[in-house]
């Protein structure tokens, strides 16, 4: 294929996706369907809840309901094209799209990334320094907390789709993916990207390093601090506190890591593409599933709201 740049025909990208799995892709699109529609429904009614339940109207669901937004946004950036591809037949995307894709995936992916790092610092204050909680944990602090993971990841998002923008594409590439990463762009470019996959690798080297050393010291403490209280219940308590949390740290950390690890060319395509699904629609599925389950505040906000409807659609 010919090198036709960016400055004549606007290049496209053939998506394969499951394609090469016929098998699957109706069964996938079932499954993706179910789970993006629990997706919008668990973290807007979450939003919702916390917004109605003035009992929630704390630091720690004030995290929440961003972490929530942040989840509904960067599903919806890919979940929608994943179903569509499943069942299309012409899996053709212009270039632009694919690039509004990934500048959306990076600005809510790095987002959600270090909304979960201020979460585990709002834990380490709650367990660890209990008497100044509320006092270092001000309604500025909070917002500067939320503001700066946009920040960062629009930041971050303009750089390396700027990097992206100046490379020069065939005119037509087929890329063996399901969604617009930074990998396969750059396999689709015909110019030399070293500066732009250095600098991604650099970004997300950073982020992934620099929020697990947030949360691993942070969490860190908090076992010191558990572990020489001496009542069990306080030591059950403190747990519970931080026990949801942790398990979407590790969800979501896990999955980036796995991925990250098995995005060789000697890897599978199956199995990297199975964890990016994971990564990309069930995790934002699960989070809003891990905080509720657990809290009985949350589950009763929702019990009232759909009483609340179902009288009013009665009426």
């Amino acid at each position: 294929m010919s090198c036709e740049g960016n400055q004549s025909t606007t290049p496209k990208f053939i998506l394969l996706g499951f394609s090469e799995y016929p098998q699957l892709r109706f069964p996938l699109f079932l499954v993706s369907l179910f789970v993006y529609s629990v997706t919008v429904v668990g973290n807007l009614g979450m939003i919702v809840a916390i917004r109605a339940n003035p009992t929630l109207h704390t630091v720690m669901y004030f995290f929440l309901s961003h972490l929530s937004f942040v989840d509904f946004c960067f599903s919806t950036t890919v979940t929608p094209k994943l179903l569509e591809n499943l069942l299309a037949e012409d899996r053709t995307t212009s270039f632009s799209s694919c690039i509004m894709q990934f500048s959306f995936v990076c600005v809510f992916g790095m987002a959600e990334t270090f909304i979960l790092t201020a979460m585990a610092y709002d834990r380490f204050m709650a367990v660890c320094r209990p008497l100044l909680y509320a006092t270092i944990m001000s309604r500025k602090l909070c917002v500067l907390l939320v503001a700066a993971p946009y920040a960062w990841g629009s930041l971050c998002s303009l750089v390396l789709t700027y990097f992206l923008l100046s490379l020069s594409y065939r005119n037509s590439s087929t890329i063996n993916n399901f969604v617009c990463d930074h990998s396969v762009i750059v396999s689709a470019s015909c110019s030399d990207a070293s500066v732009s996959q250095v600098l991604c690798f650099v970004v997300t080297v950073f982020n992934e390093v620099s929020s697990l050393a947030i949360i691993l010291m942070s969490y860190l403490f908090i076992f010191i601090i558990v572990v020489r209280m001496p009542s069990a219940s306080g030591r059950w308590k403190a747990f519970s506190t931080c026990a949801s949390h942790l398990t979407a740290i590790t969800l979501f950390h896990g999955t980036i890591v796995f991925v990250f690890c098995a995005s060789t060319p000697e890897s599978p395509r199956l199995i990297v593409k199975v964890a990016s699904v994971f990564y990309t629609t069930v995790i934002p599925m699960l989070n809003p599933l891990i905080y509720s389950l657990r809290n009985k505040d949350v589950k009763e906000t929702f019990r009232k709201l759909v009483i609340t409807k179902s009288v009013c659609h009665s009426v």
